[in-house]
């Protein structure tokens, strides 16, 4: 089959690899018909490249049709529909029976000390292969596969594998009530899924930031207030500003290891990467590399007594955190990867319906063949061309 595979850092190319099998009775097999780049994906093709092996082949935004299943697979079978979460989680542990399935203990890749294995993404992650391919093997299918009925092209259900789970979650840990004033630090897909939820669910007021024209005109044309970073002196005092001196109620921060850092976060990060990969492993895992101006920029800006929900990816340490304001202030913070089966029974309902209240189908400004993956690839991290959201087709 034709899959998307890592290279080395800042390449990627679509390659011939061996057709996934059945391996394991709670396996399946899907045929992937949409499969989405992730912001997340450039910090592999830029950054994270000391976890991972030539060929590796990425994604973890795939939907498709069932094409075969393990004999322990009855929730779905050959010819569903499905949606694939990113992460892999076994539904039955002592994690995923509390709703925690993003720290799955079935999956748990304890060699590296982190969480729930995840598709496509890293040694980190347990190594999984991805779904920017033609094919999917999907371990634990007897629990992770969404089955998503016919009526709809993909788009509207395929952001339930991240996109829209994790923007929901980022919502409800920010602690959004009804009549609250809500700032989103980044407009990317996460950005604009988590300002529109936030809307949603009743925030009185909705505030993105970011850079970039055509982000902040998505966000302008679905109700969100901006502010562009470009004409904003201090993104806190304007914050306050428009706030009667308070802050936001809660800060979603959805940018993580940024594509434009400081000069000096940003050097650091390169020269990590260039470094031989057991070396550039423990600079990134033990020194300051992470890209910090959106945290300080949510840190500044959420009110006294306010909660910060972080969703953006981090990969390294950030340091220095600023303890003593953060205490001094009184503020929550909660952060992690989306437990996206936890979340799907709220979504389900406004997607499955004719009307569209998230605006799912005003998201993807690209729709490209998987052959043409590394050109998208590019296009996604120049952010050219307008791009916001790229989907591939195999």
């Amino acid at each position: 089959m034709r899959a998307l595979t890592w290279q080395g850092t800042g390449k990627v190319s679509v390659e011939n690899v061996p057709d996934p099998k059945i391996e394991e009775p709670t396996d399946a097999i899907i045929r992937i018909t949409s499969t989405a780049i992730c912001g997340s994906d450039l910090h592999l093709y830029d950054v994270l490249g000391m976890y991972l092996d030539k060929g590796d082949v990425l994604g973890h935004e795939p939907m498709g049709i069932v094409e075969e299943v393990g004999p322990e697979v009855t929730h779905i079978r050959p010819g569903d529909r499905v949606v694939i979460p990113f992460n892999i989680s076994c539904g039955h542990c002592w994690m995923c029976s509390r709703g925690f399935f993003a720290q799955c203990e079935t999956t748990q890749t304890r060699s590296q000390g982190t969480g729930a294995s995840l598709f496509g993404y890293t040694k980190l992650y347990g190594q999984v292969p991805g779904g920017q391919a033609e094919y999917l093997r999907v371990p634990q299918a007897h629990f992770g596969p969404i089955k998503v009925p016919d009526g709809h092209p993909d788009e509207r259900f395929l952001f339930l594998s991240d996109v829209l789970t994790t923007s929901w979650q980022a919502v409800k840990y920010a602690d959004v009530e009804p009549g609250d004033t809500v700032l989103v630090t980044g407009l990317g897909p996460i950005g604009q899924m988590s300002a529109r939820i936030a809307r949603h669910l009743g925030a009185a007021r909705v505030i993105g930031v970011d850079s970039v024209p055509e982000r902040l005109a998505m966000a302008s044309r679905n109700g969100i207030e901006t502010l562009d970073t470009g004409a904003v002196d201090d993104i806190g005092d304007a914050v306050r500003e428009l706030t009667g001196g308070r802050g936001a109620d809660g800060v979603i921060e959805a940018v993580g290891m940024e594509a434009h850092g400081t000069p000096v976060q940003a050097a650091a990060m390169k020269a990590a990467g260039m470094l031989p990969d057991p070396i550039a492993r423990k600079a990134t895992e033990t020194f300051g590399v992470d890209r910090m101006g959106a945290l300080r920029t949510a840190f500044d800006a959420v009110r006294r007594a306010g909660t910060i929900s972080i969703i953006g990816v981090y990969g390294g340490n950030a340091d220095p955190f600023p303890m003593m304001d953060l205490f001094d202030k009184g503020v929550t913070l909660r952060m992690g990867q989306a437990h996206v089966k936890r979340w799907v029974d709220d979504l389900m309902p406004l997607l499955t319906g004719d009307g569209d209240p998230l605006a799912v189908g005003d998201l993807v400004t690209h729709r490209v063949p998987l052959e043409q993956a590394p050109d998208a690839y590019e296009m996604f991290k120049k952010k050219d061309d307008g791009c916001i959201k790229v989907v591939l087709k195999p």
